[in-house]
């Protein structure tokens, strides 16, 4: 597993490219800097940070986006410097898992071939990928196999693409390809993999 430790092909995930625009404009928007925020929070003498999220809500009306940012950096969290992604990654291929990493590996190194502005940014349990919208992600859903799940939207399934269920959740990972093994990565996957990110230009 020390291949994962040494992957540098992660980009910072969606919601803390947010939290970062949020903290820029605090200044702007409410007349105080995150350390002002993070001190008056403090002096509320809360401990949770659903409490003091709360308590920022209802006495400065802040929306609870950037009152729950305001809350975390409160109790001593550092969302921003405390994403890890590399730890994210092997924290999902641990234990009965680990056979599954080069196919995982194989799936990632070709996503992010598919264009100059595909970033992978991983979260606990899957890496979706990117470009204007999410087209892909990649998930160990068993000790077997990896789930390429795709966004395709309505098109004819054919028997590869298992439906997930999106369309009707309003998700954008409609379709899925079962990988259980890297010789399933051929020209079939690659193709459909390719659809999806086009459709997400």
């Amino acid at each position: 597993m020390s291949a994962v430790k040494t992957v540098s092909l992660y980009s910072l995930h969606t919601s803390h490219i947010m939290q970062e625009k949020v903290i820029a404009n605090l200044k702007k928007k409410t007349d105080r800097t995150l350390k002002q925020w993070t001190e008056l929070a403090q002096k509320s003498r809360l401990t949770s940070k659903k409490e003091i999220a709360d308590w920022i809500k209802e006495n400065y009306e802040l929306g609870g986006t950037t009152a729950s940012i305001i809350a975390a950096y409160a109790v001593g969290e550092d969302p921003l410097n405390d994403y890890d992604p590399e730890a994210l990654v092997t924290a999902q291929y641990q234990k009965d898992k680990m056979a599954l990493y080069p196919i995982y590996d194989k799936l990632l190194k070709l996503g992010l071939s598919l264009g100059d502005d595909v970033s992978a940014s991983p979260c606990k349990t899957f890496v979706p990928l990117s470009r204007r919208y999410v087209f892909a992600q990649l998930k160990p859903t068993t000790k077997t196999r990896i789930d390429l799940g795709l966004a395709l939207g309505r098109i004819d399934t054919v028997q590869r693409l298992i439906l997930t269920g999106g369309l009707e959740k309003k998700d954008r990972i409609t379709h899925r390809i079962a990988v259980t093994k890297v010789e399933e990565i051929d020209a079939e996957l690659i193709r459909w993999f390719k659809k999806a990110y086009d459709l997400s230009g």
